[in-house]
């Protein structure tokens, strides 16, 4: 099942690097086992060309009798440990989610709204990752964001509720950068700097590169994640893009960007019959208690007239 597995994501994803990603696994290992897989069968399953991996009539064969295997041993595990968690009777919910400041605040309301309630969190940068675990039974919800102009590969037969619908970007720069004096950044104010981007989020990478290259701006980037970055913008080193809810540091500067070109939606996950009202309303609070909370995104919020701020 296990190369089932891996024949269905470098299928799903057109590349080798990419399902490795998906699967957890490094690139090397997961050539090495396609190898293996098509010595065993004494044929090509995939035809590897520079712009990816194509299966071949073959493949497109036996990817037919796989998928529904594969889909058949998920559902098996998913009923089977959704029967294991109500057990012994003890309520649970198992909550996956991408990184956010949200989450303490949620965390905090959902254990006084659910008193007796087994409350778990799992952390993934990949959004993709959270929601093949929602998909497989080993996640109730899942509190992902979507880099706008680049969709999540959501499983089927998963259920969404839209948090924000749109929410911009910010920039994390030095604190004595010559833009960070004005209370809105110029992409242009910063074509000069070396940008900063975790290639390991979803949709992160090529989503800034569409609207630097929009702009007319191609820096140098650096690659590597978040928590390094924080200390390469204090030293001057780069800028990043950053939730508007982050901040404020006395050693780095927050401001949104004109016209807001980098946005992301914010979403609740969840499968089919899952009840999510109590858990929805507790994240839109947790919300909107850091938004109006971080005083760069609270004026950002009273410019555009937003419906937070009348919750408030």
């Amino acid at each position: 099942m296990r190369h089932l597995r891996a024949l269905c994501a470098i299928a799903d994803t057109g590349s080798l690097h990419k399902a490795a990603r998906r699967l957890g696994t490094s690139q090397p290992s997961l050539t090495t086992q396609l190898r293996r897989i098509e010595q065993a069968l004494g044929a090509e399953l995939f035809t590897r060309e520079r712009t990816g991996c194509r299966p071949t009539p073959l493949g497109h064969a036996v990817l037919s009798r796989a998928r529904p295997l594969v889909a058949q041993l998920e559902r098996l595990v998913s009923d089977t440990r959704a029967a294991a968690a109500h057990a012994d009777g003890v309520a649970r919910l198992r909550i996956g989610s991408t990184a956010s400041r949200v989450l303490a605040g949620w965390l905090r309301r959902l254990r006084g709204r659910l008193p007796g309630t087994d409350i778990t969190l799992q952390m993934d940068v990949s959004a993709g990752a959270l929601l093949r675990g929602l998909a497989a039974g080993r996640l109730d919800v899942a509190f992902v964001h979507e880099v706008e102009g680049c969709p999540l590969r959501v499983p089927e037969g998963l259920e969404r509720r839209v948090l924000v619908e749109r929410e911009p970007q910010f920039i994390s720069l030095p604190r004595d950068h010559p833009a960070a004096a004005a209370p809105v950044v110029d992409l242009a104010d910063l074509a000069g700097d070396r940008w900063m981007v975790d290639p390991t989020v979803d949709g992160e990478w090529d989503g800034l590169r569409r609207v630097l290259w929009a702009a007319g701006i191609d820096p140098p980037v650096l690659h590597g994640d978040y928590h390094t970055a924080a200390s390469l913008i204090v030293a001057g080193e780069a800028v990043a893009p950053c939730q508007p809810t982050s901040g404020p540091r006395d050693d780095m500067a927050i401001r949104p960007l004109r016209d807001d070109p980098l946005a992301v939606r914010l979403l609740l996950y969840h499968r089919p019959g899952t009840e999510t009202d109590a858990v929805y309303t507790e994240l839109a609070a947790a919300y909107r208690e850091a938004a109006l909370g971080t005083a760069t995104y609270r004026q950002w919020l009273l410019r555009h007239g937003s419906p937070l701020l009348p919750a408030a």
